[in-house]
């Protein structure tokens, strides 16, 4: 168990000390040159700076794709071939895989694999190519002083960066301008993006394959996980982004990743290039403390009680099942981080060593008339902000989980978009037209994965848990009252609701929309109670987190710019924001706990010693089991083993999942998909002795298309090393 970690193993923890070693940091690709070069040149990459980042020529960046909007990236990809063929993981498609799921065409049971073009399947998603990035920090902070507020400072730097997104977007040649701040608004880079709209799913595994261990085994090693599915990117016909058309032809990208099957062995240079999401490694020991106390333990609570219905659902019908799988993933996912992160922080004393540094930090700012005028509350105002915010986390908490878990009242929600154009005193019908167009539209998605049962289940759990679990004097007092009107009988209360709104189905909610006045929109109960729990919420808690995360912010700037300046030779990488970064490490194992050590790879033997058939986590396909039983592994095996996942000393977070796990040469050699238990604190602090990248072995994802699903094709237009 995580507490059980001895002592010894935690040295280095923190993300800022001084002795961090190479593999730790997630780095901006335009600057290895500069700050990293000689130490991945140490740690044994082959390649020259130009060959992984370049804005003029072929590099390995034009390989690594963001799914998703450019700047909120969900997922990472890699180009595989001259096609336009990409890989990611197995639990980034699933959303895809789930939508064009039916019980005749199960693809989350059976898997998919396009035999020819023709066959693949809209996914959904656009995906987006770093064209280059800039430091515009000069031309952001023009105007900036130190003397302004923080609201000064945003009034200042809000239009330049919509003039720099605006003057560096061109919508008709499908490139998008991002501008993101960095360690915590010191500085400022744009990123601008080439977007591609048509992208096609060609293969994904069935789920006993790519989601094999299901929940028991997330997060944890060891690992048997065939955790990969492929899209292809198509382009009009002079290779340019366009909209989905029959006539569009695949992608000729400007570099794709080779594929290497030679294998790679203990302390081999492991590279990972990504979009990882978001880091705090600059959060102070209060607001670890917060989350430890206050956050987690409620959104762990509460996803744990939507889990429960979400099953309970699911159990009952395989219809249901199909509709809810993508939905239980995500919000399974991370309910069982932040058990892991709570556990790993609390057992690491995370927030001990933080704040051993803000000790080091409020000398140094003392010593110093200036630094003290500049810093010296930092770590006041830290203190004092968390424990503003300390009395409303948990009625923010179930707002964010709870109020906003029940689907029906995020669907009734959206008419607030409707309801002030039919408040006017003259309606302009071709607005509420184009607006009701939409909501339909929406709600044709919407439904299509809904459940009344189980959504009517999830509110009248979630009610009685807020109405046990926020203080009385922060509930809306219109809930008090339904409370009291049903007697504190939560599933009556869900049921009157359930029973009179007009968004339990696409047909009701449409008939609806064809007649709704601003009247029947307030009176609907399940707007009523969106706009109760919503309203209040804005009204009277907002404002005060508001300013508690103002002054959390401006002391976050100041700690950074502090530190920096506090440690001049040292070079600090900024927190992960979904921009494109690059982590560099080596292959190999580690140490759990006293007496214990964790190979760097698992084989096919072990999917075989965890199979247990018809069981919803670790049942297998007939023809996996005798491909194993048989070693007939083909070219992807060596002396009768098959390699299946790795471990790497790479830095990654969520928005890395898909990313590729690169070799010194830029071969491609693993995805990578998740990290492991013990070091489940790496979104707040790095632990270079236990934390790790778990990946899929390219070699088992080439076994699985080709001598399981029987795919070659797909292999064929790879370039693979041997």
């Amino acid at each position: 168990m995580i507490n059980k970690i001895t002592l010894v193993l935690l040295a280095g923890l923190l993300a800022f000390a001084p002795n961090a070693k190479a593999d730790e940091g997630m780095w901006l690709p335009m600057f290895i040159k500069r700050l990293n070069y000689v130490d991945m040149q140490k740690a044994g990459l082959k390649l020259t700076p130009e060959e992984i980042y370049s804005v003029n020529n072929s590099s390995l960046k034009d390989a690594i794709l963001g799914l998703g909007s450019p700047g909120r990236n969900f997922c990472t990809g890699e180009i595989i071939s001259k096609e336009g063929l990409f890989l990611t993981n197995h639990h980034c498609g699933y959303g895809t895989i789930q939508e064009n799921s039916t019980i005749e065409h199960n693809y989350l049971k059976d898997g998919f694999w396009a035999m020819k073009r023709s066959e693949e399947i809209p996914a959904g998603f656009s995906v987006s190519i770093l064209d280059h990035m800039e430091d515009v920090t000069k031309i952001v902070l023009a105007n900036v002083t130190d003397e302004m507020s923080f609201e000064e400072r945003q009034k200042a730097v809000r239009p330049i960066l919509d003039s720099l997104k605006k003057v560096n977007s061109d919508k008709e040649k499908s490139l998008s301008a991002v501008v993101k701040s960095f360690y915590k608004g010191n500085e400022y880079y744009m990123f601008v993006y080439k977007v591609y709209s048509d992208v096609r799913l060609v293969g994904a595994p069935p789920s006993s394959v790519g989601k094999f261990g299901g929940d028991t085994d997330n997060w944890m090693w060891p690992r048997h996980t065939g955790d990969f599915c492929m899209f292809r990117i198509y382009a009009d016909k002079d290779n340019n982004p366009a909209k989905y058309a029959e006539g569009n032809v695949p992608l000729k990208p400007k570099h794709h990743l080779p594929v290497n099957i030679k294998g790679s062995e203990k302390g081999d240079y492991a590279m990972i290039m990504g979009f990882p999401g978001s880091t705090e490694r600059y959060l102070s020991s209060y607001g670890i403390e917060h989350k430890i106390d206050v956050e987690y333990p409620t959104r762990i609570k509460v996803r744990r009680k939507k889990l429960d219905m979400y099953e309970q659902g699911m159990n009952k019908d395989e219809a249901v099942r199909i509709k809810y799988a993508s939905k239980h993933a995500r919000v399974s996912n991370y309910w069982k981080n932040f058990i892991g992160m709570t556990q790993s922080l609390k057992a690491l004393d995370v927030a001990g060593k933080k704040r051993a540094d803000e000790d080091k930090f409020k000398a140094w700012a003392n010593e110093d008339a200036d630094r003290k005028k500049k810093y010296g509350n930092v770590i006041s105002d830290y203190e004092s902000a968390y424990k503003e915010l300390y009395s409303t986390q948990v009625n923010r908490d179930y707002l964010v989980e709870g109020i906003f878990g029940m689907e029906i009242l995020t669907q009734a929600g959206g008419m607030q978009a409707l309801l002030p154009l039919l408040q006017q005193e003259e309606v302009d019908k071709k607005a509420v037209d184009a607006v009701i167009q939409k909501l339909k539209a929406g709600g044709a998605a919407f439904y299509k994965n809904y459940d009344t049962e189980i959504d009517q289940n999830v509110m009248a759990e979630v009610l009685a848990m807020y109405s046990a679990d926020v203080p009385e004097d922060q509930q809306p007092q219109f809930f008090k009252d339904m409370v009291k009107k049903n007697k504190g009988d939560f599933n009556k209360l869900a049921a009157g609701v359930f029973a009179k709104s007009n968004f339990t189905s696409e047909e009701k909610m449409n008939a609806f929309l064809e007649k709704a006045t601003a009247k029947s929109i307030a009176k609907d109960p399940a707007f009523t109670m969106f706009n109760g729990f919503y309203g209040e919420y804005m009204k009277t808690t907002a404002p005060k987190r508001k300013a508690a995360g103002i002054r959390i912010n401006t002391a976050e700037r100041l700690f950074i710019d502090g530190i920096r300046k506090m440690n001049p030779d040292k070079a600090y990488y900024p927190d992960a924001n979904s921009t494109l970064r690059l982590t560099y490490g080596n292959i190999g194992g580690y140490v759990p706990k006293d007496a214990t050590y964790f190979k760097y790879y698992t084989t096919a033997q072990g999917i075989l010693e965890k199979y247990v058939p018809g069981d919803l986590e670790f049942d297998m396909p007939q023809k996996l089991i005798e491909l194993i039983k048989n070693k007939d592994f083909g070219k992807y095996g060596k002396d009768g083993e098959l390699r299946v996942c790795f471990l790497s000393s790479n830095d990654i977070t969520g928005g890395n999942s898909g990313s590729p796990v690169i070799n010194a040469e830029g071969h491609l050699i693993g995805t990578a998909f998740d990290g492991n238990w013990e070091a489940m604190s790496g979104d707040v602090a790095f632990e270079t002795n236990l934390q790790r990248t778990i990946s899929v072995d390219v070699r088992y994802t080439l076994f699985i298309i080709d001598k399981f699903a029987g795919a070659g094709h797909l292999v064929d237009e790879m370039t693979v090393i041997e």
